[in-house]
C-alpha cells in the first residue's frame, strides 16, 4: 500500500471537502455516513496523525475475572503443574465456588502461563576426572582410625594413623593416645622423616584433628596441614 492510499489520506480528503461543504454532500460523494464525517471532523487537528485507526478495546471490562478468582485458578494450576486443566476446573467449580464456562477459564490459562516466569535450567556441574599419581610421594593419603576396645588389653583408647602412597601403595602407620592436631602434626613430621621418597602432597578428609580452616569460629592459627 502506497502512503497516499492509506485510509488517514482518505481521511484527510473528506475532512477538507466537508471544511467547504455540507456534511450530507460529503456523505454522498465518498459514499460514507453523515457520522463518519462528523467523527473525522472532530478528530482532525491538522494533522493526518490524528486520523489513523485507534484500539477498538473497550475500556471496561465488567464480566473480566476478578482478582480473587485469578489468585484462585493459579493456586489449582500450580497443584496440577499447569497441564491437567480439567480437575483443575473442577476442584476451582466444586471448592472455590466458580462460575464461570470452562472455554472461558481455558483462555484465562493460557493466558496467566504465558505471563508465568520461565525458570532458567542450571548448568550441570561438569565433574572433572580423577587425576591419578603418577610418581611415589605425588599424592599420599592421611586418615585417622579408632582402635577397638576389644584390640585393647590395657583399657586406654588408642588412635591408628595410617598414611598410603597412592602411586606405589607404600604404607606408614602409627598409634597415638589421643585425637587431636599435635598427634597429627607429630604424625606428619615422623612421615615425613621415614618416606622414602620426598612428599609433595597430602591429602586428609580436612577433620579437626588436621585443620581448623573449616571450622564455625575462625581461629588465627593455622595448624600445621
Amino acid at each position: 500500500m502506497s502512503s497516499l492510499s492509506h485510509p488517514k489520506y482518505q481521511r484527510q480528503r473528506i475532512v477538507k471537502y466537508a471544511q467547504n461543504h455540507s456534511v450530507t454532500e460529503t456523505a454522498i460523494r465518498y459514499k460514507v455516513s453523515r457520522k463518519t464525517v462528523y467523527k473525522w471532523l472532530s478528530r482532525y487537528d491538522g494533522t493526518t496523525a490524528s486520523l489513523e485507526d485507534r484500539s477498538h478495546r473497550p475500556k471496561t471490562s465488567p464480566k473480566s475475572h476478578t482478582e480473587l478468582e485469578l489468585r484462585q485458578i493459579r493456586r489449582r494450576l500450580k497443584k496440577y503443574k499447569w497441564t491437567d486443566l480439567i480437575l483443575a476446573y473442577q476442584e476451582l467449580v466444586e471448592k472455590d465456588g466458580y462460575r464461570r464456562s470452562y472455554g472461558g477459564f481455558k483462555r484465562v490459562a493460557a493466558r496467566l502461563k504465558a505471563l508465568k516466569p520461565v525458570k532458567k535450567k542450571k548448568k550441570k556441574r561438569k565433574i572433572k576426572p580423577y587425576q591419578r599419581a603418577d610418581y611415589p610421594g605425588q599424592k599420599i593419603q592421611i586418615d585417622v582410625k579408632y582402635v577397638p576396645s576389644y584390640c585393647v588389653t590395657d583399657g586406654r583408647k588408642y588412635y591408628q594413623y595410617t598414611a598410603v602412597d597412592e602411586c606405589s601403595r607404600w604404607t606408614y602407620r602409627e598409634m597415638y593416645d589421643e585425637h587431636s592436631t599435635y598427634s597429627s602434626r607429630d604424625f606428619l613430621v615422623k612421615l615425613i622423616k621415614h618416606a622414602p621418597f620426598p612428599i609433595r602432597e597430602v591429602q586428609t578428609d580436612n577433620g579437626s584433628e588436621f585443620t581448623n580452616r573449616l571450622l564455625v569460629i575462625k581461629s588465627t592459627h593455622l595448624t600445621m596441614f
